[in-house]
This record gives structure tokens, sequence and C-alpha cells, in this order.
């Protein structure tokens, strides 16, 4: 593989908000823009080697931290609703100027289903990464406590390390510790806090969840244009019965599993994701550039 190149750091205006995000060039023939959407508790970062690999395809490749994430600002009113989360995603794509792929993990996939089938115009393709409508609220729960459990930080980047192992065994650790301080933020305490808004947090309870699903079908019954579902065997998120539903609902849609994957499937195996997605890409029609 070709060393990674450092794509350039831009950002986004939505209503006083920043959003920072990286974007790759290709350095030939251009085809169209791929926009990468992180899911909850990620960040930007996470795309690296996505983004350059697709660039290297002819697509222009922006992946923001969404709101609330990373370098982005947060809300000023603590509200990372879907609603606000699809107004970034409508911002961002005016101003980027065409309808974009969109490729997006978890939360990110969310926003982007929810918002292509509501508006009809900010897409050209869709990937969802280990995201459908009818998710298993087991799995949900486990990403919740997740990212709650850690309230009063950590006293050092090993414990972040362990952590993170913990809750996904899939995932290699990090040669060093070095290696997750772009998921924390080093307080004047000292102690290391992820880098997202905890009010994250408050996005609602089981009745909110069984809303959003139905306003997710609703979308999805919409969408028109070219889908895939790429998902992990070992996901806890994605089931059987949700994958059978999505294919019900979006008629000619894709689906891939990514053998040994989690629920963070660019991360768990990205050859094998980033390959799958790039030959996706490459079937599309002319339009979709």
């Amino acid at each position: 593989m070709s060393t990674l190149t450092t794509p350039a750091e831009i950002s986004f205006d939505s209503g006083g908000v920043r959003l920072v995000a990286d974007r790759w060039e290709p350095a030939g023939e251009r085809r169209g823009t791929v926009l990468l959407l992180h899911g909850g508790g990620q960040r930007r970062h996470s795309w690296h080697t996505t983004g350059h690999r697709l660039a290297g395809q002819g697509w222009t490749t922006i992946a923001p931290d969404a709101r609330g994430h990373g370098d982005s600002d947060r809300s000023p009113d603590g509200d990372y609703s879907a609603d606000v989360l699809i107004r970034d995603l409508s911002v961002i794509v005016g101003q980027i100027g065409e309808p974009c792929v969109l490729v997006g993990a978890s939360m990110g996939g969310m926003t982007a289903l929810v918002g292509q089938g509501e508006q009809g115009d900010l897409a050209s393709a869709l990937v969802l990464v280990d995201i459908v409508p009818r998710v298993d609220p087991a799995g949900v729960r486990r990403i919740m406590d997740f990212m709650s459990s850690a309230p009063d930080g950590f006293a050092s980047l090993e414990d972040v390390v362990e952590a993170i192992r913990a809750y996904n065994p899939h995932r290699k650790r990090p040669p060093t510790p070095d290696g997750v301080r772009r998921n924390v933020r080093q307080a004047e305490n000292g102690r290391w806090f992820w880098h997202w808004d905890p009010a994250l947090l408050r996005r609602g309870d089981e009745p909110r969840r069984d809303a959003d699903e139905d306003r997710a079908k609703a979308a999805a019954r919409k969408i028109d244009v070219p889908t895939l579902l790429v998902h992990g065997t070992e996901s806890d998120i994605v089931t059987a019965a949700g994958i059978e539903e999505f294919t019900r609902l979006i008629p000619g849609a894709e689906h891939f599993a990514v053998t040994g994957a989690g629920h963070m499937v660019a991360g768990d195996d990205n050859d094998v994701f980033t390959g799958r997605v790039g030959e996706f890409l490459g079937r599309l029609p002319a339009r979709a550039g």
C-alpha cells in the first residue's frame, strides 16, 4: 500500500457551528465527491485510510467531525438530535455544491439514510456501515454503557486503551498508548476524557428510539439511489432480521458481510471494507460522479 497522504483541513459553517473536516483530492481525473460520516463517539480520523484510498480511485473525499466531536464545535444548546445532524449534513452538501456518495457508519449512516429519504437531493449513492432501521436494542445499550462508563475520565492513556479493548476485542491493540491520543482530550487536572460532548448521551429513551425506527423505515422506503449495506458478522447492532427488513424496504440494495468484524467495521478490517466500497463506487452510473 502506498504511503498515506496528509489531507487538507477544511471547515463548514452550520448556523454558527464550525464543522472541521479532512479533504483528500484525487491526483488525476475526478469522479465526484464522497462524504464520510463517522459514528457517535468517533471522529473523522477513523476514516483516514479509507479517505486516502478512495481519493486514489478518483473521488474527492471529505470526512467531517460531527458537531460535538473532535475539533468541531459543540452545540450551544446541547442539541444533537437527528434533525440537527441532518441539517448539518444538508449544509455540508450544499456548500460542497453537488450530491455526494454518502458513506455513513452507525450514527452517520442513520443521518445519511433519513436525510436522503426525507430530502431526496443529498446523495448520489448510499453506503451504510453496520446500521439499519431496526437495530438490536441490547447492542445499542452496550454502546451507550461504554460511552457513559468513565464520567470522571481516565488516569492514563493506558487506561483508555484497556477500556477500548474491553469494549471491542476484535480491534488490534495499538503498539503504544499514544495510538489512542486522538480519541481523548486532556483536562487541566491531567485526566483524559473522550473527545465528544457528554450531552450526546442525552439523546432520548426507549420510546424515542421506537419513533426513530419508524422514521428510518419511512425514509428507507423513499431511497431511490444505489445503496450498499456493509455489516460485520460479529456485530451486535445489525441482525439477520434487520438485514432482511432492510432489503425489503430498499429493493435492489446490496449488502456485504465483513467476516470477523464487529460494529466498527472500517476499523476492524479496513482493507476488506474499503475494497468492497471501492468496488461499489466503481460500478456507479455516470450521474453519481
